[in-house]
C-alpha cells in the first residue's frame, strides 16, 4: 500500500490585513453608535454573569452613633421643612434610595405636638416602631397608637400621616421598595389639601395593618428549639406585599443560625440583645438598636452573643422575586426552576 504524504500549509494574516480589520471595525462601532446601538459582543459578560452581582454591599448602621444626629435634627430642622424627618441608611456602595439594591431603609423622627403631614404614594412601606409613646400614624382614616417593636403597614396609595402626643421623640425605621422606581418610573406623591386625612382611633388588636409585637414576640418563643422564625403576614396567609415581606427571628443565647445564601436581599433591625452575622465570611457585630443589610447572594449566619437571647426584625424583597420567578437558594433543585 502507498502512502501519500500530506502537506498543510499554514499562513498568518499579513499586518496590513488585521489593519484593515480593525479600521473596519471602528468605522463599524462609529456607524452603530450614530444609530443609537452598541454591540452586545463587546458587554456580554457584564450583562450575562455567571453569578448574582448586587452593587451593594453588608453594613452595619449603628443605632446608638445615628440618634444624636437625628434628634439635633428635630431641632433644627422642623416638620414643615422635612415633611418627613428621615435619615435615610445609605449603602456605602450606592447612594441612596439604595439601602439594599431594592430595599429602601430609613430613621424617622417626630416630636412632640408635630405633625408629618398628609400625603400618599405608589410606594409600599412597612415601619417598625424602635422607641417613644404618644406616638400615632393614620392610615387611610384610621388612626394608630405606636407601641415599641410593633409592624405597621402603609399600602401603595393609603393617605397617612404621622404625629406625636407627650414628650420625648417618636422613633421607627421604615422599609420601602423605592429603588424598584428607578427600573420602573411610575412613582408619584401626592399631598392631601390639609396637614392631617380626617381619622378615628382603630383597636390594634383587631387591625389588619399593625402585628403587634407582644403577639409576635409569644408566637416566637412558642417555637421550641435556638433558633425560630415567623413571618408577618396578612389575614389570609399572603405576604404583606407584592414586593416586600417581613419576618421576625428569635436566636437563643450563643446559637447560630443556619447559614443562608439566596438571592433576596434583606434588612434586619436588632429588637433585643447582641451578636454578629458571618457575611461571605467576614464577621459583623451588631447590638440593640442597630441596623444591618445583606445583599443579594451574600451567604450568612447569625450568632447570639452568650447571655444574650436575640430578637431580630426582616425586610426582604422574596414576594417580588418569587412573584417574578427570580428567587433561587443556595442547595436547591435547580431544574426545578426551568419554565415550561
Amino acid at each position: 500500500m502507498s502512502s501519500v504524504a500530506v502537506t498543510i500549509a499554514t499562513t498568518t494574516q499579513p499586518a496590513h490585513d488585521l489593519e484593515d480589520n480593525k479600521h473596519a471595525t471602528n468605522e463599524l462601532l462609529k456607524d452603530a453608535s450614530e444609530q443609537h446601538t452598541k454591540p452586545l459582543w463587546a458587554q456580554m459578560a457584564r450583562l450575562n454573569p455567571p453569578l448574582p452581582n448586587p452593587k451593594c454591599q453588608p453594613h452595619v448602621w449603628e443605632y446608638d452613633r445615628i440618634r444624636p444626629s437625628l434628634l439635633r435634627a428635630g431641632e433644627l430642622i422642623t416638620e414643615k421643612q422635612a415633611e418627613r424627618r428621615v435619615l435615610m441608611l445609605v449603602n456605602p456602595a450606592r447612594d441612596a434610595p439604595y439601602t439594599t439594591d431594592t430595599i429602601y431603609a430609613g430613621l424617622q423622627l417626630v416630636m412632640p405636638n408635630e405633625t408629618a403631614p398628609a400625603h400618599r404614594h405608589t410606594a409600599f412601606a412597612c415601619r417598625f416602631i424602635i422607641e417613644g409613646n404618644g406616638g400615632f400614624t393614620a392610615v387611610h382614616g384610621k388612626r394608630i397608637q405606636m407601641q415599641r417593636g410593633d409592624v405597621i403597614l402603609t399600602p401603595s396609595w393609603n393617605w397617612h400621616d404621622h404625629g406625636k402626643n407627650g414628650s420625648g421623640p417618636m422613633i421607627w425605621i421604615d422599609g420601602l421598595d423605592l429603588p424598584q422606581f428607578v427600573h420602573y418610573p411610575v412613582h408619584f406623591v401626592e399631598h392631601y389639601a390639609s396637614p392631617r386625612y380626617p381619622a378615628s382611633d382603630v383597636d390594634i388588636s383587631a387591625s389588619l395593618i399593625v402585628f403587634p409585637w407582644t403577639r409576635m414576640k409569644s408566637q416566637l418563643d412558642a417555637i421550641d428549639g435556638d433558633c425560630a422564625d415567623s413571618r408577618y403576614l396578612k389575614e389570609n396567609g399572603s405576604e404583606i406585599s407584592r414586593t416586600l415581606g417581613a419576618e421576625a427571628i428569635r436566636v437563643n443565647a450563643g446559637a447560630f443560625t443556619q447559614a443562608i445564601q439566596e438571592t433576596a436581599s434583606s434588612i434586619f433591625h436588632v429588637i433585643e440583645g447582641a451578636g454578629s452575622s458571618t457575611i461571605d465570611g467576614k464577621i459583623y457585630q451588631w447590638k440593640k438598636g442597630d441596623t444591618f443589610c445583606v445583599p443579594a447572594w451574600h451567604e450568612y449566619q447569625h450568632r447570639a452573643s452568650d447571655g444574650q437571647t436575640v430578637y431580630l426584625y426582616r425586610v426582604h424583597d422574596e414576594p417580588m422575586l418569587k412573584a417574578l420567578g427570580f428567587y433561587r437558594r443556595s442547595g436547591q433543585d435547580v431544574e426545578a426552576l426551568v419554565s415550561e
